[in-house]
C-alpha cells in the first residue's frame, strides 16, 4: 500500500484539523489491479463440444482469473477501502436521502422463504402475496392513496408509470387532447424527462421570491390543455408549499391531475399525506424514504399510488385479498387462497416482470413494519431537526427558509464543485452541488435522520473549514482520497467506456488511452 500524500493534513488558517486519508492500494504505481491482471490461467474447452453457433462465435479455450481465496478476499476488501459509501460516514446528498441501510432488512431478504420463483402459482406463494398486499396497504396509508402498484423497478420508472396512468385516465375520459405537463423550474430533472418521454409538452413554472410556486404564474399556465402539474413537497429547497390546497384546487378546476414526486416524502412521514393535500397520483422512492439500498444501476423499486378514480388504470397484475365471492374456495383438503392476482379494468399493462423487484420490496416492508407508525413519525421529526441544526452551524449563507428535511446553502464566491471536492479531504461526502439553480453555487444538503449530533458537528466543521480556505487549495482538491481530481473536460470529450481502453497507466494509476 503506497501513500505519497503530504503530511500537512487539512489544517486551515484557523488551526482546525480534521483529516481523513482514504486507502490507496497500488501495485507498481497502478491502482488495485483487475483480477485478470493479478493472475490468470488458460482453460481448455475442448473441440469435441458440438455447438449450434457459427465458428466465428466460438472458441476452444479462454483465459480466466486464477487466484486463491485470500487473494480474492483481499482484492475486494481493498476496493471497499478505496471507495466511500453510507457505511463509511455521512452522505448528505441533498434530495437523495442517503439513509443508512439497516442490515436486518438484508437478513430478512436472505431468508430461505424469501427465495420465491416468480413462475410459481399464486396458490403456492400465499405468504409472498400477503407481504406484497400488506406493503401496498402500508404505502397507501402513508401516502393517503387508495390503490398502489409495486411493479415499477425504480423511482424514475415510477414517475413514468404515474404519467402513463394519468394519460390513460384522460384518454378514457375523452380528453386525450391534453398535451401539457406543468413542472416548477426547481423540480427534479427526472420530472421534465418523464413528461417528455410520456409524450407531453413541458411548461416550466417559475418560483416566487420565497422559493415556492408562483400562484399567478401557475394560473397563467393552466388551461384545458393541462394534463398534470408535477410537484415535490417539500420542494427542492426544503420548503413546504403552504398553498398546496389552493394549488390542487386550481389544477382540478381545469380538469388536470396533481402529481406528487415522492423524493422528499421523508419529511412528511406520519405528519402529512399527499393524498390529503389533493394529489391524485404519486410515486414512492423506497430507497430514499424506506432505507432500501440505492440501486446504482441495480435493482430498485418505485411503487405508484393513485386515488380511486385512477386505480382502474394501474399496471397489471396487482395483488388483493380474496373478497369472499367464491375465489380461492377450499378444494377438498387444500388450504383456501387468501390473496390473488388480478388485472385492473383499464390497465396500462405490465411494466415489469412479476410484481416488481421482490427482494427490494421485502426490505421496504421490513423497514416499515419494524418502525411502525411511531418510528416513522420519529424519523421525519429527526430528519427535519438534523437539517435545521446542521444549517445553524455552517458559515455558508442559507437564503431560503424555513426549511424541513434539507437546505440549500450558497458557496458564495467559491465554486460549489471545488467546495465539494475539498470536503472529501475532511472525511465526509459533500452535498449535491450546483442545483437547484435558483441558488447561486448551490450546496444542497440533506443529513437524514440517522446522523448523531457528533456527526453533524463533524459535517459542519468540514463545511466551515472549506469556507475559510482560498481558491488555490480548493482548486487542487481532493488531495487525500484514493482518486485525485480528474480532467472533467477531457473526460467528457474522450470518455473511457470500457476497461479495454486502460492499456497503460500514469504515475497516479490512471489508465491512458492507447493511441
Amino acid at each position: 500500500m503506497s501513500d505519497d500524500r503530504s503530511e500537512s493534513g487539512n489544517e486551515n488558517e484557523n488551526g482546525n484539523e480534521n483529516g481523513h486519508d482514504q486507502a490507496r492500494w497500488t501495485t507498481n504505481g497502478q491502482y488495485e489491479p483487475l483480477l485478470s491482471e493479478k493472475n490468470q490461467t488458460r482453460v481448455e474447452i475442448g473441440t469435441d463440444v458440438d455447438s449450434p453457433l457459427p465458428d466465428d462465435l466460438t472458441r476452444d479455450d479462454l483465459e480466466l482469473p486464477d487466484l486463491s481465496e485470500p487473494e480474492l478476499a483481499r482484492h475486494y476488501t481493498r476496493l471497499s477501502q478505496m471507495i466511500y459509501g453510507i457505511d463509511s460516514g455521512p452522505y448528505p446528498l441533498g434530495s437523495c436521502t442517503m439513509k443508512y441501510n439497516p442490515k436486518f432488512t438484508e437478513d430478512v431478504a436472505a431468508l430461505p422463504s424469501a427465495a420465491v420463483h416468480p413462475d410459481r402459482s399464486p396458490e403456492s406463494v400465499q405468504g409472498t402475496l400477503e407481504v406484497l398486499a400488506r406493503l401496498q396497504d402500508y404505502l397507501g396509508r402513508i401516502g393517503g392513496m387508495d390503490a398502489v402498484t409495486l411493479q415499477p423497478p425504480a423511482g424514475a420508472a415510477g414517475e413514468f408509470v404515474g404519467i402513463r396512468v394519468a394519460a390513460a385516465y384522460h384518454e378514457h375520459n375523452g380528453e386525450g387532447h391534453r398535451h401539457e405537463v406543468i413542472i416548477p423550474e426547481s423540480a427534479h430533472g427526472t420530472n421534465f424527462a418523464t413528461a417528455a418521454l410520456g409524450g407531453y409538452d413541458v411548461v416550466s413554472l417559475p418560483s416566487d421570491d420565497a422559493g415556492r410556486v408562483d400562484l399567478e404564474a401557475l394560473e397563467a399556465a393552466l388551461s384545458e390543455d393541462t394534463a398534470a402539474l408535477m410537484l415535490t413537497n417539500p420542494n427542492t429547497l426544503g420548503l413546504f408549499e403552504r398553498d398546496i390546497t389552493e394549488i390542487a384546487g386550481m389544477v382540478h378546476d381545469v380538469g388536470g391531475l396533481l402529481y406528487y414526486d415522492g423524493a422528499n416524502l421523508n419529511a412528511l412521514l406520519g405528519r402529512a399525506r399527499p393524498g390529503d393535500m389533493g394529489f391524485d397520483v404519486m410515486h414512492y422512492n423506497v430507497h430514499k424514504t424506506f432505507a432500501t439500498p440505492h440501486g446504482g444501476g441495480g435493482p430498485g423499486a418505485g411503487p405508484v399510488g393513485v386515488v380511486e378514480d385512477l386505480a382502474p388504470f394501474l399496471p397489471a397484475p396487482r395483488v388483493r385479498a380474496v373478497d369472499g365471492d367464491g375465489a380461492g374456495e377450499d378444494d377438498g383438503d387444500a388450504t383456501p387462497a387468501e390473496y390473488e392476482l388480478f388485472d385492473p379494468e383499464h390497465t396500462i399493462g405490465r411494466v415489469h416482470g412479476y410484481q416488481g423487484n421482490w427482494l427490494v420490496l421485502v426490505k421496504a416492508f421490513a423497514y416499515i413494519a419494524r418502525l411502525g407508525d411511531e418510528g416513522l413519525t420519529d424519523a421525519s421529526a429527526k430528519a427535519v431537526l438534523n437539517a435545521n441544526y446542521l444549517a445553524s452551524q455552517v458559515d455558508y449563507e442559507v437564503p431560503y427558509g424555513p426549511f424541513h428535511h434539507e437546505f440549500v446553502a450558497s458557496a458564495g464566491e467559491q465554486d460549489a464543485a471545488d467546495v465539494a471536492k475539498r470536503m472529501l479531504d475532511y472525511g465526509v461526502h459533500p452535498p449535491t452541488t450546483k442545483w437547484p439553480e435558483i441558488v447561486s453555487e448551490a450546496l444542497m444538503t440533506e443529513p437524514t435522520e440517522v446522523e448523531s449530533k457528533s456527526t453533524l458537528d463533524t459535517l459542519a466543521g468540514a463545511f466551515n473549514a472549506v469556507a475559510s480556505e482560498d481558491d488555490e487549495i480548493l482548486e487542487s482538491a481532493p488531495e487525500r482520497t484514493a482518486a485525485r481530481r480528474i480532467d472533467q473536460t477531457s473526460a467528457a470529450r474522450n470518455p473511457r467506456l470500457s476497461w479495454h481502453a486502460l492499456s497503460t497507466t500514469d504515475g497516479e494509476g490512471h489508465g491512458e488511452r492507447e493511441e
